[in-house]
Parts: structure tokens; sequence; C-alpha cells
């Protein structure tokens, strides 16, 4: 199987696998909680990011680059699609009324494909390539 595809699939599973982590924790703090959805999304992006780091580094990228640089790096590029995420929440939740939990259906597809594009190019990228390892 070609390498790019391999990656591809294992990057699927594995951003299945964070968005499960991150709808969790958005039900049990949106439902058992009673928390609002802001800090409720802000709960699971950061759960989410933990894991995702752990598991795209280990299993879909394999990088060998320098944990504290790609690990800061990647959690500030995440940092803009939860700005993202929130914006949007906000538009489906506040302006236009959707439930919490289908609002986060929507945005999450934002999420993955964008995550997957930063992940790839910038974040665990080889050395010497459009990312991290350049100079």
């Amino acid at each position: 199987m070609r390498k790019d595809l391999k990656e591809l699939i294992s990057y699927i599973f594995v951003g299945g696998c964070t968005t499960l982590v991150n709808f969790i924790i958005y039900y049990i703090a949106i439902q058992w909680l009673n928390i609002g959805w802001l800090i409720a999304n802000i709960l699971s992006w950061y759960g989410a990011v933990i894991f995702a780091y752990w598991a795209n580094r280990q299993y879909v990228f394999k990088s060998s680059n320098d944990t504290k640089k790609e690990a800061y790096q990647f959690f500030v590029l995440r940092l803009m699609t939860l700005a993202v995420e929130s914006s949007l929440l906000f538009i489906f939740i506040q302006l236009l009324g959707i439930n919490e939990m289908v609002a986060k259906v929507f945005v999450s597809v934002v999420t993955v494909v964008s995550n997957y594009g930063l992940c790839k190019f910038k974040i665990f990228s080889s050395k010497g390539e459009h990312g991290y390892g350049q100079n």
C-alpha cells in the first residue's frame, strides 16, 4: 500500500478516535455537568488535542522531530482551530439556535479537514520539507 494512502487511512482512524474523545468530553460536560457550550468545547478540545498529538506522532506520521518544538507547534496551530470551532459553534448555537450536539457534528467536519492539513504539512513534516524541520 502506498505510504500516502496508509497515512491517510491511519489519520482517518486516529481522527475518528480523537473526535470520539472530543465528543465524549463535550457530551459529559454539557449533559451531566451542565457546563455551558463554550467551556465544554474548550475542555473537550484540550482532551482531544492531548490525545491527537500523541496518536498522530506515534501512529500516523511516525515523527522523529524534536518533541518539545513539535508539541508546541501542534498546540499553537490547534489553538487556531479552536478559535474557528468556537466561532462556528457560536454562529450555529447562539445565532441559529441549533442544538449543541448537532452543531458540534457540523463544526467537527471543518476542524478535522483543517487539522489534517496542518499536521501533514506544518507539524509532522520531515525535516527539509514544508514545515517544522525547515530552518
